[in-house]
């Protein structure tokens, strides 16, 4: 039966505006680890090790199944949430679970639920690895170091993600910019009344710490599969610390580390019908996994759930918000119109010149990038711009199944590429040496587009920070790591603004917005203030010392076009 998303769009405003005091919640007050019931369990800490992952995907965090919001299926959904506040995701109109972070208004403030649900799970996971680090105490034991080492890892990775989505300023550009508190398994409940947001400073200490730990720990060990961390993921995230302190010798250092032993995608890989960015290859690092007795693909018809949201080929079975309830994500027009035809990632997306064929040529043609080009063009017509262009096929049903959403959405997804090991090395370098960083993302941009050279992509948005070999570096990452949630990270790295008004665009009216780079400014800042997410209410209800960043304001207008 197809929902009806508007009746579900109102349920979900009525949560909007409910005060987040009324749901049920995980905050940093009840973020310490419960040692001493976790203890008496048998064979607690092996449970807690396992829960750290099984908990990245698949289970209702936020709502739980009472509520089953068709965003809340884990670590994923932050992906989406961060790429929505930019410019390379267009969505359809306000029919879409994720229109709070692309309209990036006073929904995102700090008395409305939705700015909870980072808060919410994030502090959730960082409660567990707190349990786990409190188990396996100061000195663990040899049975006890790997999962110490995951938990440390894990944590060092929670609080990055967190300190990226709440400081106004990233490290380099403020390192005394405000986080978020911290709350470690030696915190003690009394203090967390009274626990400040750490500064940039104080938290990249404490993140580097848990990495340390966790390379040591895991130095040995030995992983079953890559939805566990090992040492290479702990050199990656060490390399995306540095790379947000701008220290430019260790970045190079750790993502030239955490290469070993991994492969860039092929174009086969990449553009796969059956296994495209669903199952682990050689180039994936570290990867989460939705499995079919997850709650997300359970219930709700597997409606909340990444497959629901992002892959548009399981037309038949009639569900999906991507193929079925005219929701898909589509590319930006303008950053597709900067795809050369000989990158073969331009595949991923649909080509808006088939918007000018009759219906016949259009299937015909959509042939060459699905094998149910029947199914890919009602979903693209159905919509409400009743466009095919730009409609994404980079992340594909399970073993091409088309017709049980079940099968086709227990997917994996990646959380770590060595793709993005390569194009941090390569910035890393080129801040050092710029011959060698530009030998260096020439040698990566070669594997996808025979006839790349350094030059062809060096436009910014309005950054001060960023030259236009930055420049160069992120228009690789745009289109590399396209909808894997690192649009947040760089736009507030390199201070950048959002254009989405031009001539051509994709993104529909009233959110044609540019927003920075001289249009306007946020506390000093190009990039946007939704992008620096509100604290939720009831902490700093509850917690004296936690300040707060501004509630964002929507756009009134849509911007005149930008001249590219």
């Amino acid at each position: 039966m197809k929902k009806n998303i508007l009746k579900y769009f109102s349920v979900a405003l009525v949560a909007l505006f409910t005060a987040t005091a009324c749901l049920q919640e995980i905050d940093p007050q009840n973020g310490y680890a419960t040692t001493e019931q976790a203890a008496n369990a048998p064979g607690a800490f092996d449970n807690f090790v396992s829960a750290i992952e099984s908990q990245l995907c698949g289970k209702l965090l936020y709502g739980g199944t009472s509520s089953m919001y068709p965003f809340d299926f884990g670590y994923p959904t932050f992906y989406l949430m961060s790429d929505m506040m930019g410019q390379d995701i267009a969505i359809e109109d306000d029919n879409e679970w994720y229109y709070t972070w692309y309209a990036c208004g006073t929904g995102l403030g700090p008395q409305y639920a939705y700015s909870q649900v980072p808060w919410t799970i994030f502090y959730g996971w960082i409660k567990s690895c707190n349990t786990v680090i409190s188990l396996a105490g100061s000195e663990p034991s040899d049975e006890m170091k790997s999962g110490a080492g995951i938990a440390y890892a894990m944590r060092g990775m929670f609080y990055m993600d967190l300190a990226v989505r709440f400081a106004q300023k990233t490290y380099a550009n403020d390192p005394e910019a405000e986080t978020v508190p911290i709350v470690l398994e030696t915190t003690v409940t009394d203090s967390l009344a009274n626990n400040p947001r750490a500064t940039n400073e104080e938290m990249f200490a404490q993140i580097l710490s848990d990495f340390d730990k966790a390379e040591e720990y895991l130095a040995d060990y030995t992983r079953e599969d890559k939805y566990t961390p090992d040492v290479s993921v702990v050199y990656g995230l060490k390399a995306r610390a540095y790379l947000l302190m701008e220290d430019w010798e260790n970045a190079e250092a750790y993502a030239k580390l955490a290469q070993t032993g991994y492969t860039a995608m092929t174009e086969d890989q990449y553009t796969s019908k059956t296994d495209g960015f669903n199952t682990p290859n050689a180039s994936w690092m570290f990867a989460c996994k939705f499995n079919s007795d997850d709650p997300t693909i359970l219930y709700n018809d597997g409606d909340s759930s990444w497959g629901s949201q992002m892959i548009i080929e399981v037309r038949e079975s009639g569900m999906g918000y991507a193929a079925n309830y005219g929701s898909p994500k589509r590319i930006d027009a303008h950053l597709y119109s900067t795809i050369p035809d000989t990158d073969f990632r331009k595949k991923c997306w649909v080509d808006f010149a088939l918007d000018e064929m009759t219906e016949e040529e259009a299937i015909a043609a959509l042939a060459e990038y699905s094998d149910v080009p029947e199914d890919l063009y009602d979903t693209g017509v159905e919509t409400q711009s009743e466009c095919l262009g730009g409609l994404e096929l980079k992340f594909r049903p399970k073993d091409g199944e088309h017709a049980d959403q079940y099968a086709a959405w227990t997917i994996s997804l990646p959380i770590m590429r060595v793709e993005e090991m390569m194009l941090i090395e390569a910035e890393a370098a080129g801040m050092q040496d710029r011959d060698r960083g530009i030998q260096l993302l020439t040698t990566f941009g070669l594997l996808r587009d025979p006839s790349y050279e350094f030059g062809s992509h060096t436009e910014g948005n309005g950054s001060t920070i960023a030259d236009a070999f930055q420049n160069e570096i992120w228009w690789q990452r745009r289109v590399e790591l396209w909808a894997e949630g690192f649009t947040l990270y760089d736009m507030k790295r390199h201070d950048r603004g959002v254009v989405r008004s031009y001539a051509g665009t994709n993104h529909p009216a009233t959110f044609r917005w540019n927003y920075g780079g001289g249009y306007t400014t946020n506390n000093g800042n190009v990039h946007p203030d939704w992008m620096d997410l509100c604290i939720v209410q009831t902490e700093t209800n509850y917690n004296s010392a936690c300040t707060n960043n501004p509630a964002p304001t929507t756009p009134t207008v849509d911007s005149a076009e930008y001249e590219w």
